[in-house]
């Protein structure tokens, strides 16, 4: 099923629809969104997204990362693609956003002008298992210790903000 997300300048500036698996096979810069969400234990909660993925399969990430639908405000998606990427919803707010281009083995690009979200959630989680195949809440220190020992089996783009994302956070709780 074709999906129309929002192609954009450097500026996050709107240019138009561009069907989602065309925008990653020519690395067209398009808008997304990465959701971190923490626990009151201060544990992040980590995704590990589907094999099946077009890209990025098998490895762990950020909560939820997506991509606003054409016509779609990003702040309707972000709290649609979390419900059905993990089964809830929650207050998210925006720390910063980035941009971050990476070129994946089966020719695809990751060309994305990205808004980082974060939130706090203690309820239940319900996976989409078309989007993820398993999930856990982590120490911040543990994720950290495991990405500089495994740092191949976690997304380029997770590894890339993670610092800036903690930093953020606990900034945020002053």
């Amino acid at each position: 099923m074709e999906e129309y997300i929002i192609a954009v300048d450097e500026n996050d500036k709107e240019l138009g629809p561009i069907e989602k698996m065309e925008a990653h096979e020519k690395g067209v810069l398009h808008r997304a969104f990465s959701i971190f969400i923490f626990n009151s234990k201060d544990q992040l909660l980590l995704q590990k997204r589907y094999s099946g993925k077009y890209h990025s399969g098998g490895l762990w990430t950020n909560t939820c990362c997506s991509h606003p639908r054409y016509k779609e405000k990003l702040e309707e998606a972000i709290y649609r693609r979390l419900k059905e990427e993990m089964g809830f919803t929650c207050e998210l707010t925006k720390l910063f956003s980035f941009c971050y281009k990476v070129n994946f083995e089966n020719s695809l690009t990751e060309n994305e002008y990205d808004h980082v979200f974060i939130g706090t959630y203690d309820g239940e989680i319900v996976p989409n298992e078309n989007e993820v195949e398993d999930y856990k809440w982590i120490d911040i220190d543990e994720v950290k210790r495991d990405i500089k020992n495994n740092g191949h089996l976690y997304t380029f783009w997770f590894k890339s903000v993670l610092d800036k994302v903690i930093e953020s956070y606990y900034l945020s709780k002053e």
